[in-house]
């Protein structure tokens, strides 16, 4: 289980990353991070997220039918949501090699 804390530093990096692969929606986008190993993340966490990302300008929304209930919200990666995606994988890359040095060759 990966820590709360340590979470929401890179949840939003993450979410973009899963709206880029594609168009999709917040149950699905809860669905996906599971696959991958995000276990412990709500729908309750992620709504206010998309709301953000989509003020931001970093992702658009549309509702469309669904084929079962109500109307759903489509998210897809606007152009800015790309760079963003960008930005956050090369800061963790950097992050990652940090921490991996520090424990490597930190002794103890």
């Amino acid at each position: 289980m990966i820590p709360s804390q340590m979470l929401k530093g890179t949840l939003e990096g993450c979410i973009l990353k899963v709206i880029g692969q594609r168009e999709t929606y917040g149950y699905e986008i809860s669905e996906n991070l599971r696959k991958y190993g995000f276990s412990d993340i709500s729908e309750g966490t992620i709504y206010p997220l998309l709301l953000r990302l989509e003020k931001n300008g970093l992702i658009t929304a549309q509702y469309r039918e669904s084929p079962v209930g109500p109307k759903r919200k489509y998210f897809s990666l606007a152009q800015t949501g790309k760079e963003e995606v960008d930005r956050f994988y090369s800061s963790w890359l950097e992050l990652e090699s940090a921490v991996n040095k520090l424990f490597q060759n930190g002794g103890n």
